[in-house]
Parts: structure tokens; C-alpha cells; sequence
């Protein structure tokens, strides 16, 4: 499933995949770099390069340091339930709430 279908918390900061709480790309990046990075996260992927992927991943910050700027900590990982995003996740139709499992 494309990552625009997925559940996405009102922040931005978060997406839900297969149940837990996923970083989103930093947004602040610009059109160029998102692309570059992106293409050597397909090719890590590709070629099953672990250090590689986690490398792209922290340069679209999905990965690595958090790309907020307001001292809140990194749930990645962690279901929405079990968080400060509960409210949010409570308020989802189910239909939204199964899209991100």
C-alpha cells in the first residue's frame, strides 16, 4: 500500500504502517535532495544493504535525528494507542485505522 494512504498523524511527523508509528520524510527538504536520498534508499533496498538504507533513511529523516525542532521525543515504533497521538488514533473510522496494519 502507497504511504499517502496510510494514516498520517495531524503533525505530520508520523505515518502508520503495520501498526506502529513510522517517521515521515522531513518536509523541510528541498525537491532535489528528497529525490536523491529516496533513489539511494531504493538502490540499499535493492541490493539488501542495511547500512546503506539506514544511511538514506537518516538523510530523509526517517531515521536518525528528528527533524522537529521542539524537543518532543521520537515514538517510531511505538502504536499510536500507547502514545500522545491516542486521541487521534481513537478518533479514526476503522477503515483508516486498518489501512495502517
Amino acid at each position: 500500500m502507497a504511504r499517502k494512504d496510510r494514516p498520517h498523524t495531524t503533525d505530520g511527523r508520523y505515518l502508520v504502517a503495520k501498526g506502529v508509528l513510522k517517521r515521515c520524510t522531513n518536509p523541510a527538504l528541498d525537491n532535489t535532495t528528497r529525490r536523491k536520498a529516496v533513489k539511494k534508499l531504493m538502490q540499499a533496498r535493492m541490493s539488501k544493504d542495511k547500512s546503506a538504507t539506514l544511511q538514506a533513511k537518516t538523510e530523509l529523516g526517517e531515521a536518525g535525528p528528528v527533524w522537529w525542532d521542539d524537543d518532543q521525543p521520537d515514538y517510531s515504533g511505538s502504536h499510536p494507542s500507547t502514545t500522545p497521538y491516542a486521541a487521534w488514533w481513537d478518533s479514526l473510522h476503522d477503515s483508516q485505522r486498518q489501512s495502517g496494519m
